[in-house]
This record gives structure tokens, C-alpha cells and sequence, in this order.
């Protein structure tokens, strides 16, 4: 199985160089990554570095605990679209989540949703799925689903707990089949990939991903 299709070659440490995001680019063009996600400071030096290729450059919004103010996503999510962002990967407000405050998790994306449809953008809803209970995870998928995000996406990395096996056969057993999951959090070997992509996901944010398509067999461009 060749990954490197699924990857979005994601750097998140606060903190990121130059220097980091212009390797980052780099190896995302040499292996024909997805993406590069990148802290929101950097999209702009990151769509340069990225130039005319087929990679994509995506970003994060309210990241990474969620529960910055709707207004504050909202200007986060122009700011990146205007820097060039083409995908926004939003951290959904697990205070909401936790409070079962499900109205307000409705609000917040039918608020910001416009926006990315207005631009034709990509928008992934993180719900940090190993910090959840199953029937917030059940929950969130049908208000996302319903709603019609692009993605949603098991963790932000940050959490004691990133992506499992299990919360994405989870959340791709209540996910309408036009809903994709973006797998992300601690991973790190080829074969921990290949189990999350046949549990149903269909991104994979890595920081590990050179040596997860190296392992899997990769050699440069176009694997």
C-alpha cells in the first residue's frame, strides 16, 4: 500500500522555524504528500514553498483545545483562507462536547461552514476522539455528518490519547459515506497507517511521515 496520497505532512510545535516549515514543504513535494499542514503564522511562506506542485496546504483553527470564542474561529478561518490556505482543520469546542452543549456545537460550524463553502475550501472537524466518551463521539459525527464537513478528525495530537483503530471504525460506522476521516495522533509506523486507512480513514496527519512511507517501501516521487 502506498500512503503517501493519504498523508498531510503536519508540523504543530509552537515552536515551529522557517527552517522547519521550508523542509517540511520540500519532503512533502519529494514524496507527493497530500498536504503540508503548517501553524497559521506560516501559510503564506508554505503555499510559496509548495508552489504550482499538487500539494496542498492546510492549517488549524482554534487549536489546539477548541475552545477559543466562534468570533475568534471565524476570523482565524478568513485570516487563513486569505493567507491561502486551501483546508481547515478545525478543533471543535470539546467544552461544548463534554458539556453535551450540542446547540452550540451547531452554531459554531453552521457559523464557519459558510464561509468555507463561500471559498470552496476543505473543512476537517477535530473532535479529539480519544479523550471522548463513545456516544460523544456517536454524537458528534451525526451533527458534523448531518451538516456536511469534508472531514472529521480523530485528535490534535496534543491529547494524552491521539487516533485509534477503534474510534475510527467508531465514527466511520455513524458518518455518512460523503463524510471522510482524517486519522491523526501518535502516528508513527507503517503498519499502525495501513490499519487506520482500512479502518476507514482516508487522511492521516503525521509528523513521522517520511519514515512511514519509507518503511512501507517508498523511494521519492510519485509513491
Amino acid at each position: 500500500m502506498k500512503l503517501n496520497k493519504y498523508i498531510d505532512h503536519t508540523v504543530l510545535k509552537p515552536v515551529t522555524t522557517l527552517e522547519d516549515i521550508k523542509t517540511l514543504c520540500m519532503e512533502a513535494v519529494e514524496y507527493g504528500f497530500a498536504a503540508v499542514c503548517v501553524p497559521p503564522p506560516f501559510v503564506k511562506m508554505a503555499k510559496t514553498f509548495v508552489g504550482s506542485t499538487t500539494v496542498k496546504t492546510a492549517t488549524v483553527i482554534g487549536f489546539p483545545f477548541g475552545y477559543s470564542a466562534v468570533e475568534a474561529k471565524v476570523a482565524e478561518t478568513v485570516l487563513a483562507i486569505i493567507d491561502g490556505a486551501d483546508e481547515l482543520d478545525m478543533v471543535a469546542n470539546l467544552i461544548a462536547v463534554r458539556n453535551k452543549d450540542w446547540e452550540y456545537l451547531e452554531k459554531e460550524i453552521t457559523t464557519i461552514l459558510p464561509i468555507i463553502r463561500n471559498k470552496q475550501k476543505v473543512i476537517k472537524v477535530i473532535i479529539e476522539s480519544g479523550i471522548l466518551l463513545e456516544e460523544e463521539i456517536i454524537r458528534c459525527c451525526e451533527i458534523y455528518g448531518g451538516l456536511g464537513v469534508d472531514f472529521v478528525k480523530t485528535s490534535t495530537g496534543y491529547a494524552e490519547k491521539g487516533a485509534s483503530i477503534e474510534a475510527v471504525q467508531l465514527m466511520r460506522k455513524h458518518l455518512p459515506p460523503n463524510v471522510q476521516i482524517k486519522a491523526s495522533g501518535g502516528i508513527r509506523t507503517f503498519a499502525f497507517a495501513r490499519d487506520l486507512i482500512e479502518a476507514g480513514a482516508t487522511k492521516l496527519g503525521c509528523s513521522a511521515s517520511v519514515a512511514i512511507v519509507k518503511e512501507g517501501g517508498a523511494a521519492g516521487p510519485g509513491y
